[in-house]
């Protein structure tokens, strides 16, 4: 992994190659390359690094030609260095591919190549498929790597070229998304539809196992049998700007989305909030009033933000919808076997719709016949088409690796859900009203939050040098603890651990001293009172409290060394508004920190890979 662009067509191919992986670089990356090709001749160029270095090396040395293939790579088999970097060319200088995935068994196809006296130049697994796709290649491309693909276990999404083919692409795809573009000027291959945006004008989405074969002028999708098969022709949505400019006047996309925030919630909300009949309404879950009616249990999977995310939707299904819920890491639900009841459905939560474990998870409970759902950002998504219904968070485009806008309209989505699902079955007509009215307000008390950045900011400078941080909360608070914690993890490389707040004497309490500043969620609640009495037990030992707190609560003042204030909104809209500021705390920490915030290093912004 990470990204996958290719052209062939009636243009030049390299700048089109690079703009397309200018507009995946927010995924993550630590290598780019291209090949293209003219006549019979194949011209490569990588480069480890930022696409800057690529960008370098092809302006010194072009690669001309109108057909080529491109990607950003994201290292898994293999350190970051030029000769581990895609395109890989097979050993006989014939075959060019580019990879996303993980090839399981590269290890044995590699003893096996290299009794055949194959020489390897790369310590990646993706070398292993070049050269059993070169061992079948006899002039047809499309079935060299279908037989090469017979023998390899793991995911792929692929993009290949033969020498002796010119202006043909062949890809592939297994478990890592792939999508064609047709444009006015010839055909397209991606793993994002995001990098076409401006060149192709449709759309067609790979599903597993199908294989697709491009020239300038024509495509076809076969079956994993080669059969030609007709799939849908969707229309691009143009949704993704040029670089720095998207940015405005924030010198990150992560504070520009932290700040997008209020608009992304009203967006989230938008039609989908009934005051007559005070519920909320969706028009994707697919499933009939009596079919939801009988639903009795609601198990989510996610990884990562979205975890946390469902973690919220856990107390909120619980308290408002009175729906049993059960919380799942999607690495470890696909390879469990836990009993499922008939009437359990699996909401699948996920920013990218691509996630590699979420998605295993969804199709392992689709596969047991259990009904499958999903909330998800992004349109024409992996999770989004297989899923058997959903809901999108029409979020917009988030760029910046660290999740923060996706939380939020996640954590609202959840809301509204359990809204409707509680109006199904108990909640009271007055209550249903109520939520609405408190979810309306939602944008603007997110607004006043964003006030705080001033202290925020004065806060992150009097602890930006911390090594350890702990972020304690209770209740809705706790999953914003992990939350927290996980932002500051993941862009300034501080240590930092989410607990629920009356946890800390069972143990970490040991971790705390005068250099470890203790971050505690507390603003007022029905729990108020018992994290209270958790702050005292860190201020009697010395350590340092940073409070995120109701605006103006004097008792907190009293006891906190530091405070960022937040408006009262009901505890369970708490998570979204206290949110905020830790997004903020950890972005401002980044900064002093001299951290690449928006490419965290050996991140990636969508995990396609196991």
């Amino acid at each position: 992994m990470c990204g996958i662009v290719g052209f062939t067509g009636r243009r030049e191919a390299a700048p089109i190659l690079l703009e397309g992986l200018a507009r995946l670089e927010y995924r993550g990356y630590d290598s780019a390359g291209l090949v293209t090709s003219t006549g019979r001749q194949l011209h490569l160029r990588k480069k480890a690094g930022r696409l800057a270095e690529l960008r370098k090396l092809v302006a010194a040395h072009p690669a001309p030609g109108c057909h080529g293939i491109s990607h950003t790579r994201w290292a898994t088999h293999g350190g970051a260095t030029d000769r581990n970097a895609h395109p890989h060319l097979s050993h006989d200088l014939r075959i060019a591919v580019v990879h996303n995935g993980v090839i399981e068994n590269y290890a044995t196809l590699k003893h096996q190549l290299l009794a055949d006296g194959v020489i390897f130049r790369s310590d990646t697994d993706t070398e292993v498929l070049c050269h059993l796709i070169a061992r079948y290649y006899h002039g047809d491309l499309l079935s060299a790597v279908g037989a090469a693909l017979a023998l390899v276990k793991g995911t792929y999404g692929l993009a290949v070229m033969a020498r002796d083919e010119p202006g043909v692409i062949v890809g592939a795809r297994l478990g890592s998304p792939l999508v064609i573009g047709i444009g006015p000027d010839g055909h397209y291959l991606a793993s994002d539809a995001a990098a076409l945006a401006g060149f192709a004008e449709k759309v067609v989405y790979l599903d597993d196992r199908q294989l697709c074969q491009l020239d300038e002028s024509s495509y076809v999708i076969r079956n994993p049998d080669c059969d030609a098969i007709d799939v849908p022709v969707h229309d691009i949505a143009l949704f993704l700007g040029d670089g720095d400019r998207d940015r405005g006047e924030f010198p990150h996309y992560m504070l520009k989305e932290i700040y997008e925030q209020p608009e992304a919630l009203a967006n989230a909300m938008r039609g989908r909030l009934d005051s007559a009949d005070c519920t909320a309404h969706f028009g994707g879950l697919n499933l009939t009033a009596q079919q939801l009616r009988q639903i009795d249990r609601v198990i989510m999977t996610a990884c990562g933000t979205s975890y946390h995310a469902a973690l919220v939707g856990e107390y909120l299904f619980e308290e408002l919808a009175r729906l049993p819920v059960e919380v799942e890491y999607a690495s470890e639900f696909r390879y469990r076997n836990p009993p499922i009841d008939r009437n359990t459905v699996v909401l699948a939560i996920t920013q990218s719709g691509e996630t590699a474990d979420t998605l295993a998870a969804l199709r392992e409970s689709k596969r047991m016949g259990h009904t499958t759902l999903a909330i998800c950002n992004v349109v024409g998504s992996s999770i989004a088409r297989e899923a058997d219904g959903g809901v999108y968070l029409h979020a917009g485009p988030e760029i910046g690796v660290a999740s923060t806008k996706a939380f939020t309209a996640q954590v609202c989505t959840l809301a509204m859900l359990a809204l409707y699902f509680g109006r199904m079955r108990h909640l009271s007509s007055l209550h249903g009203q109520r939520i609405i009215h408190d979810l309306q307000a939602l944008p603007d008390m997110v607004r006043r939050t964003l006030a705080c950045h001033e202290t925020v900011k004065e806060i992150a400078a009097k602890y930006a040098e911390a090594k350890n941080v702990l972020y304690l909360g209770r209740q809705y608070l706790y999953p914003v603890a992990l939350e927290g914690a996980l932002k500051l993890k993941e862009i300034s490389y501080i240590h930092a651990e989410g607990y629920p707040a009356a946890e800390m004497k069972h143990g970490p309490i040991a971790l705390v001293d005068a250099q470890t500043p203790s971050v505690f969620l507390v603003p007022r609640g029905h729990v108020f009172d018992k994290v209270m009495s958790n702050m005292q037990e860190i201020k009697a030992r010395g350590g340092p409290i940073i409070a995120i707190a109701s605006a103006g609560d004097a008792d907190v003042a009293a006891v906190a060394d530091d405070v960022i204030p937040v408006p009262d909104v009901p505890e369970y809209l708490q998570p979204i508004i206290t949110a905020v500021p830790l997004q903020l705390l950890a972005y401002e920490i980044a900064v002093l920190c001299g951290c690449d915030v928006d490419k965290p290093r050996n991140l990636a912004k969508s995990v396609t890979v196991e």
